[in-house]
């Protein structure tokens, strides 16, 4: 069945690229902005090697899009009887971004990527939301929500701060005086006026929640207290001019719970913020895709010390590596959520069944730029033979149990594009750092950063 469905998704896959995706694919002989898969090519430096990862695994947002609304597709396998149709909100915030790296990288022209990013859009303008959210998935064809689970089937908070997350910085890039960039940013800037952020306090709580449905109202009953994922949704929600949160929100939601403060050492690294050891790293990859943390500081952390930290703690586990799983070294390292040998899980040095998640170390370049750099020259010389594939490293992979991921996910493959640019340009990090209302948001919530110095 396994050898069947990716034998179906192949057929599917070529089929979108070379058929449905018109507007995109305008031949199936000759088309500039494809990108062929590669094998492993040896003797690279280490620019070009970056160059490859990013490039490659880009293909995942572009050749996989889904070919009616553009949207990310949420794996590259059919597992979990998720079906062919279903597309990602927050992974393809992520996959925006990894657009404007292409684009600004030449590997796709400017045109091809604002008339891609403005059918999203529209696709958008027309999906279903509640006041202004949208759900965790889409159908991708008919913009329907697909319930993540019984009772989740309305909104999604999180993820509509990732999308948003990007689409304020494809707003600030594709900033061109020409009907399709025009179009673009004034779409983009209906949806974000039309999220009611303050109607996710639950009736004026003071703190937000995660989760909202028609159907179901406030039954998921997540209220977002950190430290996790989600500091970029307090922060976007802060930023609204229509419908912000009061900085009490942040205060006394967000920065007061059981886990937030921590300061305790962890290999003797010390850990400002969070659970013990960390979580697993995405905490310091999500919200941090367009949030610079270099200089970024509240009451409560230094952003940069709290990720490197974090990281540091990461990899020092796998080093230490309690358990002696096979495979662990400095070389070989990167605990965070990501499919498994028996399924799913957020993978932790204190929830490790020895997997190694390539985006781990690979999106942590902006922290620990040496030690990711060894990880992915191991992952992608070394390993390359099995964890090399047509959308860049497969998604996880466990030497203990002789497993290798069939798959890709697309809130896995986002920010290893992303946060390696942010480590050699800064790139996405300055545009949305340059978007006015985020930084107006970041000093209502008396955060200080050298973006917003001066004002």
């Amino acid at each position: 069945m396994a050898l069947l469905n990716r034998i179906l998704l192949t057929a599917l896959v070529t089929a979108c690229v070379y058929g449905a995706s018109a507007q995109r694919i305008k031949t199936t002989i000759v088309d500039p902005d494809r990108i062929p898969a590669r094998e492993v090519i040896s003797n690279l430096s280490d620019e070009q090697l970056l160059d490859e990862v990013q490039r490659q695994t880009f293909r995942y947002f572009w050749d996989f899009a889904h070919p009616v609304s553009g949207m990310a597709r949420e794996r590259s396998n059919r597992a979990y009887d998720y079906g062919d149709e279903v597309v990602t909100t927050g992974g393809t915030g992520f996959g925006v971004m990894a657009v404007i790296v292409a684009t600004e990288r030449g590997w796709i022209t400017r045109d091809s990527a604002a008339r891609h990013l403005l059918k999203m859009v529209r696709f958008l303008s027309k999906a279903d939301s509640y006041h202004g959210a949208f759900p965790h998935w889409l159908n991708g064809s008919t913009g329907k929500t697909i319930p993540f689970s019984r009772k989740d089937d309305g909104a999604d908070l999180v993820e509509t701060s990732f999308l948003f997350q990007g689409l304020l910085t494809v707003r600030q890039y594709f900033d061109g005086n020409n009907p399709a960039e025009n179009e673009l940013r004034n779409r983009i800037n209906g949806l974000w006026n039309e999220i009611e952020w303050d109607w996710y306090t639950r009736g004026g709580q003071e703190v937000l929640y995660w989760h909202w449905s028609p159907n179901n109202g406030w039954a998921m009953n997540f209220p977002l207290r950190g430290f996790n994922e989600c500091l970029i949704t307090y922060v976007l929600a802060a930023s609204s001019e229509r419908y912000p949160v009061s900085p009490a929100v942040y205060h006394r939601g967000w920065a007061q719970s059981s886990f937030f403060k921590n300061g305790k050492a962890f290999y003797d690294i010390t850990l400002p913020l969070g659970f013990d050891y960390g979580g697993p790293l995405f905490f310091a990859h999500y919200s941090f895709l367009g949030l610079n943390p270099k200089g970024l500081k509240d009451a409560y952390a230094d952003y940069w010390e709290q990720n490197r930290n974090h990281t540091l703690i990461n990899r020092a586990h796998c080093i230490v590596n309690p358990n002696n799983y096979k495979g662990y070294s400095e070389q070989c390292w990167g605990l965070t959520a990501s499919d498994n040998h028996q399924g799913y899980n957020a993978h932790s040095p204190d929830n490790d069944p020895g997997v190694i998640t390539p985006t781990a170390a690979l999106s942590s370049f902006p922290y620990t730029p040496e030690y990711s750099m060894q990880a992915l020259k191991h992952f992608y010389f070394t390993l390359g033979n099995k964890l090399w594939s047509e959308y860049g490293f497969i998604d996880a992979f466990s030497e203990e149990h002789n497993w290798y991921a069939k798959s890709h996910l697309a809130i896995d493959q986002g920010p290893i594009v992303v946060m390696i640019e942010n480590y050699r340009t800064g790139l996405l990090w300055n545009l949305f750092m340059s978007c006015p209302e985020v930084r107006n948001g970041l000093k209502k919530l008396g955060f200080s950063s050298p973006y917003i110095e001066n004002e």
